[in-house]
């Protein structure tokens, strides 16, 4: 990014507030119970926890949300939540970030999805789930995508969130995404890697290196299977660019007709929590393409935003000044 216009890049930036995001995909609500570890339990050899505060946030999908609302983003969000408190918190939680909730629809059958982590001294000592993962009513699916038929004309992206949770399914995309993309609009997808086949003719696709090499069926352990990976899944969607995230070894761009990929090193100075780091990549990355960003600009800035949030404990989000700051830190003229 050296050779990047550092001028122009916080340009692309400080226009997010322009952009006009909708989220389709698995919400949920992440918990966290924080507290010190002093002592071995002696019923059984685990930490004991002393409680010190408790707190709730979006998660999963609606986590890609609160990233983009914080980074000034209009946002809507769409998805499944359960007809109980839990469900109700998220709404609230959401609505106080100023993110649009009127596509949220209630299933009756299955609860709101919730991830709960016990968090000691900066770390995770152990995350608890509690989710039914079923079949989803047909009703329930024709909602969502009525909501999202009404919206598309007033976003600039559709970014698909996909947890493996059931809500993105065939069906759905079917719909939105030929839909989106006749009305021209930016489509990127945070991928569950048993759902490739579901994202054929996105913009843009972000998987991690498990997921990728998942996706085409070899290991990625080197550059040569990195590369081979990424023109196979350009290849497989058809999809415009791949950005494959690579942890502490940064991110591989892959894009239709260039010659060879780009890799980005990661910028992060300290990792504390990798938790929701997928969701910051998928979020500012998109942002980005919807100011004008080339995909490589795009890539840079999210690989930046994700060395921010990183370094911060919990499921967390960077902020509009945090990004401007890494990336004058960083990639100085």
């Amino acid at each position: 990014m050296k050779t990047l216009n550092l001028k122009r890049i916080k340009k692309i930036i400080s226009r997010f507030d322009k952009a006009r995001a909708l989220v389709v995909g698995d919400v949920m609500l992440d918990e966290f119970i924080w507290g010190t570890v002093s002592r071995i339990s002696p019923e059984a050899p685990v930490p004991v926890v002393w409680v010190n505060r408790e707190s709730v946030m979006p998660g999963g999908a609606s986590n890609v949300a609160n990233n983009l609302a914080t980074l000034g983003a209009e946002t809507s969000i769409t998805g499944i939540i359960g007809d109980d408190p839990l469900g109700r918190i998220l709404i609230n939680e959401l609505e106080s970030k100023g993110i649009g909730v009127d596509g949220l629809v209630v299933d009756f059958e299955r609860p709101t999805i919730v991830k709960t982590r016990v968090v000691a001294h900066h770390q995770q000592v152990v995350r608890i789930d509690r989710e039914k993962v079923h079949e989803i009513p047909r009703e329930v699916i024709n909602k969502a995508v009525a909501f999202i038929t009404s919206k598309l004309k007033d976003v600039d992206a559709v970014i698909i969130e996909d947890y493996g949770k059931g809500f993105i399914s065939p069906g759905l995309l079917k719909k939105v995404v030929p839909m989106a993309r006749r009305l021209k609009k930016i489509v990127t997808v945070d991928p569950k890697e048993e759902h490739f086949s579901y994202y054929k003719g996105v913009t843009a696709i972000t998987p991690n290196r498990s997921e990728a090499q998942n996706a085409v069926g070899f290991k990625v352990k080197d550059d040569a299977a990195l590369f081979k990976a990424g023109a196979a899944i350009l290849k497989k969607l058809g999809c415009e660019t791949a950005l494959i995230t690579l942890g502490e070894n940064g991110m591989a761009l892959f894009e239709k007709g260039a010659k060879k990929p780009l890799h980005i090193p990661t910028v992060a100075q300290d990792v504390y929590d990798v938790s929701g780091a997928g969701d910051t990549v998928i979020g500012v990355f998109t942002l980005s393409l919807c100011c004008g960003a080339t995909p490589i600009e795009a890539a840079h800035i999210a690989n930046c935003a994700a060395g921010i949030v990183v370094g911060k404990v919990g499921i967390a989000v960077v902020t509009k000044e945090e990004l401007i700051e890494r990336v004058s830190a960083e990639y100085k003229k």
